[in-house]
């Protein structure tokens, strides 16, 4: 890419940030073809994320014990020598982190979510598609988790991104300190604002996070000149009804720069690596009614732009 310099500057090479995934050539988190890149941690506890496994920051262990082989090679690499043990416990009390278990499971059974990266690492992984890029004016979305879970990291990212000449989106809560926001703006092209509810108290209640600072950066930004485009969760139970629809109309009818409202409609997608997290909090169906869609159709008209 032109003007991107591969040579390391001093606070890449001490910035790192925990990612839990890279995805290639995804069409959706932004314009044309783009890499994602999935960063670990989240301020927000949403009843029905799609990722839990993005929650916490510091690594953890998946373990499936329907492809599990009974080898214990496991056992034989655990510090504490129990590691299936430790692996069935519902709280995974005990384990240390080392992630031993995740490397020298041979079927594949325990899985290491979570990589200490840096930011050139990550830049590695990002320029290997670098000619779709310029082809469809793509490039890279930041997401997560909540990018700003690591703000320093992810604003090291996005600047190292746009010196290169990079299309950058950031997809983010917007749950963040003012200042972190501040610093990432001139580096964002395009930013995938997810709007959870626009109820305060169902808010809080859902999220377990306030929804002022969510809707204040919003505005912040929008005065800034920053383009969004809404990303909106439609979970059944939760944030179906005539009033939610409505108020993202209103919502959108006062942003100056807002492109337009995608509507995200849940799935129960995340029970799975609940369970293989050890978790027992798994989700209820949130999944909206043909009923629920077509409301929210007949209220939001034109300003939704993508519906899945």
């Amino acid at each position: 890419m032109a003007g991107y310099d591969n040579q390391q500057n001093s606070a890449e090479n001490f910035v790192r940030g925990t990612v839990f995934d890279i995805q290639r050539f995804c069409t959706h988190d932004g314009p044309g073809i783009r890499t994602t890149v999935f960063m670990k941690g989240c301020p927000l506890k949403c009843l029905w994320c799609h990722n839990p496994e993005s929650q916490k920051t510091k690594p953890e262990l998946l373990f499936s014990p329907n492809i599990c082989i009974d080898c214990k090679s496991c056992e034989k690499v655990c510090p504490q020598h129990s590691a299936r043990a430790i692996l069935s416990d519902e709280l995974r009390t005990g384990c240390g982190d080392c992630l031993a278990c995740a490397k020298e499971c041979p079927a594949g059974a325990i899985k290491a979510v979570g990589k200490l990266m840096t930011v050139e690492q990550v830049m590695d992984e990002v320029l290997k598609d670098v000619d779709f890029y310029e082809a469809g004016q793509g490039g890279m979305t930041i997401s997560g988790g909540e990018p700003f879970a690591q703000s320093e990291f992810v604003i090291a990212l996005a600047q190292k991104a746009r010196s290169g000449g990079l299309n950058v989106c950031v997809e983010t809560c917007g749950f963040t300190g003012r200042s972190n926001l501040e610093k990432m703006l001139p580096f964002v092209d395009l930013w995938l604002w997810d709007i959870k509810d626009t109820d305060p108290v169902r808010h809080l209640a859902n999220t377990d996070a306030g929804l002022d600072i969510i809707m204040d950066n919003l505005k912040f930004a929008d005065a800034a000149g920053a383009k969004t485009l809404l990303r909106c969760v439609f979970a059944a139970g939760i944030n179906t009804d005539i009033n939610h629809y409505s108020n993202l109309a209103k919502l959108y009818d006062e942003l100056v720069n807002c492109k337009g409202i995608e509507l995200l409609l849940c799935h129960c997608l995340g029970n799975s690596k609940l369970e293989q997290l050890g978790r027992t909090d798994l989700q209820p169906d949130f999944k909206p009614s043909q009923h629920q869609l077509e409301l929210a159709r007949s209220i939001l008209g034109n300003r939704v732009t993508d519906i899945r």
